[in-house]
């Protein structure tokens, strides 16, 4: 399991991992780990591309959650959901086969958001229509990547 988060979620990150740790789970830290200044969109690229050579979940914040989700979902193959609830951060999963829970330090507690992370890696994907659902949204990343190249999608 991958967690990143900009200067403005260490110490979520912090309190995230060490619950994760006691449960067992393997963490891997993307970064970062003091105060400075730090732009998400920076800290969201290899985040994302641990995620998707592992074939992993990950879990990303910043102060609001609505940045890093919005940079995570730039990069094909990644599927984050902004969760602020346990509701959708298991439909996230269930649903959406989410790869990335995004979370707002400055927009949740410590134990609200230790609660989602929870929620979010015991949940499975459901499957079933929902596969068509997730085959859609890869379709719309190859027509993007079509555009971008100027060929026909």
């Amino acid at each position: 399991m991958a967690i990143a988060c900009d200067h403005t979620g260490v110490e979520l990150k912090k309190a995230i991992i060490l619950v994760l740790k006691k449960q067992g789970y393997a963490i891997i830290d993307v970064g970062v780990d003091n105060p400075e200044p730090m732009d998400y969109p920076d800290i969201a690229w290899p985040f994302c591309q641990l995620v998707l050579e592992q074939s992993i979940l990950g879990i990303i914040i910043c102060g609001t959650g609505v940045g890093v989700s919005i940079a995570a979902n730039k990069v094909p193959g990644i599927r984050a959901a902004l969760c602020h609830n346990e509701y959708t951060a298991r439909m996230s999963r269930t649903h959406n086969d989410a790869n990335v829970l995004a979370l707002g330090a400055r927009v949740l507690g410590t134990e609200a958001a230790i609660s989602l992370v929870e929620v979010f890696l015991s949940t499975e994907f459901a499957g079933g229509k929902h596969e068509l659902r997730i085959h859609k949204i890869t379709d719309i990343e190859n027509r993007k990547n079509a555009f971008k190249r100027g060929e026909e999608a």
